[in-house]
């Protein structure tokens, strides 16, 4: 069974779970003051650095390669780059 909160969401909305945070009091009760609603904010701000660090992962994993390939493109051109019309 569903939560009800990913019920009322949608099958779109990913499933949501409820975690403990330590904040800094001020920064936390200035954001209630100005009706800042934290869960999202922090929602929003976990995806971005989770994204950051999997770019970051992947280009280090795959680094030797595109070194490689820039290596090789340097050397030899693009590939197909003679059929290029612009």
């Amino acid at each position: 069974m569903r939560n009800r909160s990913a019920a009322r969401a949608g099958a779109s909305q990913p499933a949501k779970r409820a975690v403990n945070l330590s904040l800094s009091a001020d920064v936390l009760e200035d954001a209630k003051r100005l009706g800042v609603n934290v869960s999202q904010v922090w929602d929003a701000h976990l995806r971005e650095v989770v994204r950051r660090e999997q770019e970051r992962r992947w280009r280090a994993e795959h680094i030797a390669f595109l070194a490689a390939y820039n290596r090789i493109v340097e050397a030899e051109g693009l590939p197909l780059q003679e059929w290029q019309s612009f």
